[in-house]
C-alpha cells in the first residue's frame, strides 16, 4: 500500500494534529482571552473527525483494505465506533468546562488544546495494530491527561491528583514497556498479526509473561482491579470537567485498545488471557461495588461506579467471540452517556457562593431544591444500577447473553449476583435525595450547555432510548465485525 492511501486513511487523525497545532498558536499569541473561540474550533474540529470516520463504520471496513502504513495502523469499523464514542465525549466536556472553569477565572486556552491532543493519542489508541503505534498512542494521550488533571494550579487537591497520576502511570507504562519487550523477544515482530500468526502453534512461557505484562499495563489504563488504586483519588482531586473527560473518552479508548490487542495480537490464545480477564472482571465488579458502599464523596463514589462498570465491559470481552465484543461495545456506549450525565448532574450541583459540593451531606433533601436534577440524577444512578426499562439494564443484559452464549454460564451467574452489590448505593443517592431532610445548599444555577447536555444524557439512557438501541445495536455489530475481519 502506497503512502497516499495511507494518508487518506489517517484523515481524521491529520485534521486533529493540524487543529491541535494552528490552536496551540492562537492560545500562545492571543492569551486568555480566546479561551472561548479555541473551545468552539477545538469541538468543531472533532465533529469533523466525527464525520471523517463515519463512512468506514457504515461500510464496515476491516480487513488488509483498511491498513495503513504497512499494518501498523487500521481505520476499520471497530476503531470507527471507538473514535465516534471518543470524540462525542470529548465535545461533551468542552462544552461543560466553561461554566465551571469560569468561575474559579481558570478558564485558559490550554484547556481545549489538551483535551484536542489527548483524543487524538486516544484516536491513535484504538486504530493500533502494532505495538509501536500502541505505545505512541499511549502517551499521547497520557501526557496530555497528566496536565489536565492537575490544571488547577492554586488547587492543592488538583495538584496531588496530577502528581498521582503521573507517578502510576509512568509505573504502568514501564510494567506495558516490559511486556511489549518480552512479546517482541519470543515473536520476533511487534504487529498483531505477527504476533498471532507466531503463537497459533502454542504459547511459550516467556510470551505468557508478555501477555500477563502488557494486559496489566493495560488494566491500569481501564482502572480495573488490582491496578485501580489511582482512580479514586485522581477523580476526586481534578477538576469535574476533568474527571467527566476521564471517566468517558480515555475509558473507550483504553478499553478498545485492550479488546484490539485481546482478540488481534493475543487472538489465537484466548484461553490464556481470558482467565486474567475473568479475574479483573469480577474482581472489578466486587471491589468496585465493595469500594463505594462506604463513601461519602459523590466523585469518588462515581470512581468506585467505573470500576464496577469496567467489570461488566470486561465479561463482553472474556467470551472472545464477535457477539462478545459487541456487547462489549454497546455496554461502552450506554456507560458513556449514564457517566456523562452523571458527572455533569454533581458539576451543577453548587452553593450560593459558587462552591460544588460534593457529598451526600449537601444533596440532602435536593428533591426539594432543585427537583429537575434531582429526578435526573434519580433516572442515571438507577439506569447504572441495571434497573430496566432503563438503557443499563439492557445494556447488562447485553454482555450475559454474549457469555452466556459463548459458553460461559457460571461467568454470567457470578456476574449476575454481584451486581446486586452496586444497587445499593446507587439507590442510596435516591434515598438521600427524596427521603432526607433538605439542606438546600444547592442554590446556584447552571449554564445553559450542562442543562442541554443532562437533559441529553438523560432521555437517552431513559426508555425513550430503547427506540434508537436498534441503530445502537447494528453499529456495534458492524465495528465488532470490521474488528475480527482482520482476526
Amino acid at each position: 500500500m502506497d503512502y497516499a492511501t495511507s494518508f487518506a486513511l489517517v484523515i481524521p487523525e491529520l485534521v486533529l494534529t493540524g487543529s491541535g497545532l494552528i490552536l496551540l498558536l492562537i492560545a500562545a499569541f492571543g492569551g486568555e482571552k480566546t479561551s472561548g473561540l479555541v473551545s468552539i474550533l477545538a469541538a468543531v474540529a472533532l465533529g469533523a473527525a466525527g464525520c471523517l470516520v463515519l463512512p468506514s463504520l457504515v461500510e464496515g471496513a476491516g480487513g488488509a483494505t483498511a491498513m495503513a502504513f504497512n499494518g501498523q495502523f487500521s481505520a476499520d469499523a471497530f476503531a470507527a465506533f471507538a473514535k465516534l464514542l471518543t470524540y462525542l465525549a470529548a465535545i461533551g466536556c468542552l462544552m461543560i468546562a466553561p461554566g465551571f472553569f469560569g468561575r474559579l477565572r481558570a478558564m485558559r486556552p490550554e484547556y481545549p488544546v489538551l483535551i484536542l491532543f489527548a483524543t487524538l493519542g486516544m484516536s491513535i489508541m484504538v486504530s493500533a495494530t502494532d505495538l509501536m503505534t500502541l505505545y505512541v498512542g499511549l502517551e499521547l494521550n497520557s501526557l496530555a491527561a497528566y496536565v489536565l488533571a492537575s490544571f488547577l494550579r492554586n488547587d492543592s487537591r488538583s495538584a496531588e491528583a496530577g502528581l498521582k497520576y503521573f507517578v502510576l502511570g509512568a509505573l504502568a507504562s514501564g510494567i506495558l514497556l516490559y511486556g511489549m519487550s518480552l512479546t517482541y523477544g519470543f515473536t520476533g515482530t511487534t504487529s498483531f498479526a505477527g504476533i498471532r500468526m507466531a503463537q497459533e502453534a502454542g504459547l511459550s512461557t516467556g510470551a505468557l509473561f508478555g501477555l500477563i505484562f502488557v494486559l496489566a499495563g493495560l488494566a491500569f489504563k481501564i482502572s480495573a482491579v488490582p491496578f485501580h488504586m489511582w482512580t479514586p483519588d485522581v477523580y476526586e482531586g481534578a477538576p469535574t470537567p476533568v474527571t467527566t473527560f476521564f471517566a468517558t473518552a480515555p475509558k473507550v479508548a483504553a478499553i478498545a485498545l485492550t479488546a484490539r490487542v485481546a482478540l488481534d495480537a493475543f487472538g489465537s490464545q484466548h484461553d490464556a488471557w481470558r482467565q486474567i480477564v475473568i479475574f479483573a472482571a469480577l474482581a472489578s465488579i466486587v471491589v468496585g461495588a465493595l469500594g463505594a458502599i462506604g463513601q461519602n464523596n459523590l466523585k469518588r463514589l462515581l470512581a468506585y461506579s467505573s470500576i464496577n462498570n469496567v467489570g461488566f465491559i470486561l465479561i463482553g470481552l472474556a467470551a472472545a467471540t464477535a457477539g462478545g465484543a459487541s456487547a462489549m461495545l454497546f455496554y461502552l456506549a450506554i456507560y458513556v452517556v449514564m457517566s456523562l450525565g452523571s458527572f455533569v448532574a454533581i458539576l451543577m450541583l453548587r452553593n450560593g457562593d459558587g462552591e460544588n459540593l460534593e457529598t451526600f451531606d449537601d444533596i440532602a433533601g435536593l428533591s426539594s431544591t432543585r427537583s429537575a436534577i434531582a429526578w435526573c440524577l434519580l433516572i442515571l444512578m438507577f439506569s447504572l444500577a441495571g434497573i430496566p426499562p432503563l438503557m443499563g439494564f439492557f445494556a447488562k443484559l447485553e454482555v450475559f447473553r454474549a457469555v452466556v452464549e459463548a459458553g460461559l454460564i457460571p461467568l454470567a451467574v457470578i456476574g449476575i449476583a454481584a451486581s446486586v452489590i452496586g444497587a445499593f448505593y446507587y439507590i442510596k443517592f435516591v434515598k438521600v435525595m427524596f427521603f432526607d431532610e433538605p439542606v438546600n445548599r444547592a442554590t446556584t444555577g447552571a449554564s445553559t450547555a450542562q442543562w442541554a447536555i443532562l437533559a441529553i444524557c438523560t432521555i437517552l439512557i431513559s426508555p425513550v432510548g430503547w427506540f434508537l438501541s436498534r441503530g445502537l445495536e447494528t453499529m456495534t455489530q458492524a465495528a465488532a465485525a470490521g474488528l475480527f475481519a482482520g482476526v
